[in-house]
């Protein structure tokens, strides 16, 4: 019964021990799927022009030189219904019913304007985006934090 017994055990330990040892294989592969997940989100802030090129006279040319590049990096698209684009000082643009679609990029400008699939309008009179240093944050439309980009140091 002893030589039963000791191979009952021997066995079991076996079988623990492959079953640890397949456990830590794909432990790393799934920490890894879900970093890439959180690096690269669906929708990202891909490029912002806080500081509109030339003189800052508030006219509605000046104002629109100053813009926000979101891009939906899927092969979907996604309607951004209820999402919202802010500054660090809380001043907020909430999107309507629009739809960026796969692989677009859709760029908001900061003045006055007709809205297009690949241009949004603001429709502001004054800067948002302050050009020495500031931070764009797109939330979803629950309030989750998709994406942010920053830029100069904080004072």
């Amino acid at each position: 019964m002893s030589s039963a017994s000791s191979s009952v055990r021997r066995i079991a330990a076996t079988v623990l021990a492959a079953g640890a040892i397949v456990s830590a294989a794909a432990l790393p592969a799934s920490a890894a799927d879900g970093d890439r997940h959180h690096q690269r989100p669906r929708v990202e802030i891909s490029r912002v022009q806080a500081d509109s090129p030339g003189r800052d006279d508030r006219s509605n040319r000046s104002l629109n030189n100053e813009w926000v590049e979101i891009t939906n990096t899927t092969r979907d698209g996604i309607n951004l219904r209820g999402w919202t684009l802010r500054d660090r000082e809380g001043n907020r643009y909430r999107f309507d019913n629009v739809r960026i679609g796969s692989r677009a990029t859709i760029r908001i400008h900061t003045g006055n304007g007709r809205d297009t699939r690949t241009d949004l309008f603001q429709d502001r009179r004054d800067y948002v985006w302050d050009n020495g240093s500031d931070t764009a944050t797109l939330r979803d439309d629950r309030g989750r934090t998709v994406d942010t980009e920053s830029w100069g140091r904080r004072r």
